[in-house]
């Protein structure tokens, strides 16, 4: 409030504002210089680092990183991961697609429906296709967007946990997406 002494000083000592000076100098205000640019840190020259800026503080406990698309899919093969957790990461993770000379995904039409084989890592896709193969690289969100009608698609075929996902799995995926997104 204005007009009052919060400090406790006397009646002389200040009028409402907190007293600056040493004791028994009273009337004599000392004057705090300006306050820094907005941004600037306290204790530090305009535009340079105060020292909060120099040690960067680590959170006590980081926040843990997802699964990669390879561990997440070992997971969801030996059933300790749901469903909408393996989407939820596949959805955000870089698959890697073999490619021929035109672009599209390569399909292979050997198997009971078509399928478009994916692998979760380059080093998934070179045992698969060789170290000399084309590729492309998408989202896993990418892929259910341009994935064409009535294919399938395998990750890591050659892998150790290999997954297979139908047509009709597929569109599984792209309706929970759109749920997902849209409500």
């Amino acid at each position: 409030m204005y007009g009052y002494d919060q400090t406790g000083a006397s009646a002389g000592q200040g009028h409402g504002y907190p007293h600056a000076g040493h004791p028994g100098q009273q009337g004599h205000h000392q004057q705090a210089p300006p306050p820094p640019p907005y941004g600037a840190q306290q204790g530090a020259p305009y535009g340079q680092p105060g020292p909060q800026q120099h040690a960067q503080q680590q959170p006590l406990y980081p926040e843990p990183s997802p699964p990669s698309l390879q561990e997440a899919i070992r997971a969801f093969t030996t059933g300790s991961m749901s469903s909408e957790d393996f989407q939820g990461i596949f959805s955000n993770s870089k698959v890697y697609c073999p490619r021929g000379d035109t672009p599209g995904f390569l399909a292979l039409h050997n198997t009971q429906q078509p399928v478009i084989p994916m692998f979760s890592t380059l080093k998934e896709l070179r045992a698969y296709a060789g170290k000399e193969s084309k590729y492309f690289v998408i989202t896993g969100a990418e892929v259910l967007d341009l994935l064409p009608s009535g294919y399938g698609f395998v990750l890591d075929m050659e892998g150790e946990h290999r997954v297979v996902f139908d047509a009709k799995a597929v569109e599984e995926m792209v309706d929970y997406a759109m749920r997902r997104m849209y409500g």
